[in-house]
Parts: structure tokens; sequence; C-alpha cells
């Protein structure tokens, strides 16, 4: 089989290419080759592999000639992320909507030539959920919760849902759409996203830097690790439409914790003095964003396939640390431990 993954050279992305490359096949299918596809080059450890080839540049410009090859499978992970959104709203338009109808189109375009349609698993997001006045927010938000986003990041990957369900309904892909939660601890430095700090407040403290929390130690909200999310994104893939339960539009699971929780986790396996390199600065733009968001969710869907949430925040730390401790050059990332 020829794979697809847009976002490819991203944290998420490079994750999912590894598990693939590891499996061999997906679905039953032999791995024939993977393409990944990204503004940025995927990491040398991948390219090695025969069967990996990278493209890079801009997806819009590269999806008619990319799926003029043809694929069997589409993993397509590549967006702005929250905070850009808000930032440069034309941005998040070209990089979350044109950018995935030029991809559904020439998916539709080569389904039109013969090609069976491909599988397509997209990344959307639990920010698809927000408060409504006529339907208000359920502390805990589940696969039937009424989405009704209050960002522009959330706005575009709930029309990219639809969009998804309807070009699946016409024929021209097979696709369905995963409801990523927070992913922490993401390595390097912050990206543009209003939920980076979740990550910051414990990145940095562990590589001995301050880091600068701006919301309350109250903001409670879904989190998971990136093995779960690479684990989900590839249970769904391989689900068949009954199995996902109809509707194309799932949550995955996450642990449900409050910064103040967050940060217990982190004295917990680190000690206090790594906790105590948290500042609170609150910035009214940030708190603004994720007071729109979800404090909580349930994944009953996701559960029917047998995805779990990790066990509590305490393991997707310690899950980071082993992750460092196997980097060539994880030693800096954990220089603040004891």
């Amino acid at each position: 089989m020829k794979l697809l993954i847009t976002g490819g050279g991203g944290f998420i992305g490079s994750r999912l290419a590894r598990a693939v490359l590891a499996r061999g096949e997906l679905g039953g299918a032999k791995l024939e080759r993977l393409v990944l596809a990204d503004q940025v080059a995927p990491p040398e450890a991948l390219t090695r592999d025969p069967r990996v080839e990278a493209r890079i540049g801009p997806l819009d410009a590269q999806c008619e000639a990319l799926c003029r090859e043809g694929f069997d499978g589409v993993f397509h992970l590549a967006s702005a992320v929250s905070g850009e959104c808000e930032a440069d709203f034309d941005l998040g338009l070209r990089s979350n909507l044109d950018t995935t109808r030029a991809l559904l189109d020439a998916l539709r375009a080569a389904t039109g030539r013969g090609a069976a349609p491909a599988k397509l698993v997209f990344s959307s997001s639990v920010a698809v959920f927000g408060p409504d006045p006529s339907a208000p927010l359920p502390d805990l938000v589940g696969d039937g919760t009424l989405p009704a986003p209050k960002t522009s990041y959330g706005t575009h990957k709930l029309i990219c849902e639809h969009l998804i369900a309807d070009y699946s309904r016409k024929g021209y892909i097979d696709g369905r759409s995963a409801r990523l939660m927070t992913v922490t601890v993401r390595p390097g430095r912050p990206n543009g996203a209003a939920s980076s700090f979740f990550s910051g407040i414990i990145r940095e403290p562990l590589a001995g830097e301050e880091a600068i929390c701006p919301v309350s130690a109250e903001v409670s909200h879904p989190l998971t690790s990136v093995a779960r999310t690479v684990e989900g994104l590839l249970a769904v893939y391989e689900a068949s439409i009954d199995a996902v339960g109809g509707r194309l539009g799932l949550n995955l699971p996450a642990v449900n914790a409050t910064v103040g929780g967050m940060l217990d986790a982190l004295e917990a396996v680190a000690g206090k003095a790594v906790r105590d390199r948290v500042r609170f600065v609150r910035d009214e733009n940030i708190a603004r964003i994720v007071g729109n968001w979800s404090r909580g969710c349930t994944s009953v869907r996701a559960g029917k396939l047998g995805l779990r949430a990790d066990a509590d925040f305490e393991s997707i730390i310690r899950q980071y640390i082993a992750d460092c401790r196997e980097s060539p050059n994880g030693a800096a990332a954990l220089k603040g431990l004891a």
C-alpha cells in the first residue's frame, strides 16, 4: 500500500510514521511506500528508510501532483495551530480550509480516474466544542455534544469534519475524523498554539528553565500523550465505519486534569524544586481562548475500539522523560532533574 501523511515532519506526524514503519502494514495491507508531506523536513532517521519519501513545501501546492500518484490511505495532520489562527485570520483559512479542500478535491479527482476511494483520517480537535447560549457546555464533552467552536481554529476543524463527511457520503473518499485532545509533553520550543503552555509548564522545568503559566491553577482540560494519540489515529484508520459508530467524528481518550493537578504530578515525579520553576503570570488573550474550551471529555465510541486514556498525568510525564533518555540529544531536556 501507499500511504500519505500530511504534517509528516512534525511531532505527531513523525511519531505516526515511525509506528507505521515499525508495523510494516496497516489494515492488513503491507506498507510499500510512505510519503511525508510537510513544510519542514522529517527526521533523518525516517528518510533513511527506503520506503519513505519526503515532500517539502506548502501542501496546497503539492496536492494535485501527490494525488495523481494515487494513495491507498491518508493521514491529514497538517494545519495552522490555534494561536496562529487567532493572530492571522487569512493564514488560518489558507492553511486549514483551503489546503484541506485542495487535498480532498485531488483525492476526488483520483477516484474519478478509477482509483478506489482513499481511506482518510483527519486530525480534528477538541476545540470544535465551545460554550453556546442555547446548549451550555457540559463539564465533560462527549461524542454527541453539540460542537460550537469559539475560536477560528475550532471552526476550521469543524468545517473540515463536515467536508470529510460529505466527500465520504459521495464516495470520493472513505473518511473519518479523530478529535485529538491536547498532546503533552511536546519536545522542543513553544509553538503558536494557545495550548502550548500545557507542555511548557512541564518541559521547561524539567530542562532547568523557568516556565510561565498564563492561566489559573483551576483551569481543567483533556490531555493525552503522543503515544496514545498515535495509537488512536491508527485504530480509527483500521476500524470499519460500523465500528466507528456511523458518525465520522469521534473523541480520542484523554486524562482530564487541572493545571494544579499537572503541577502536583510534576512534583511527584521530579520534586518540589522542579515544580517551583513554574510562575503564574496571567495572559488575558490565552486565558480567553482557553476559557472557551472544554474542561474535560469522554470517549465512549473510542472505548469501543479498545482505546484507553493514559493511566494518569504522572504516567504522561514519565513517558516524556523516558523518550528524552532514549533520544541522542535528550540530556539537555532533563538537565533540571536532580
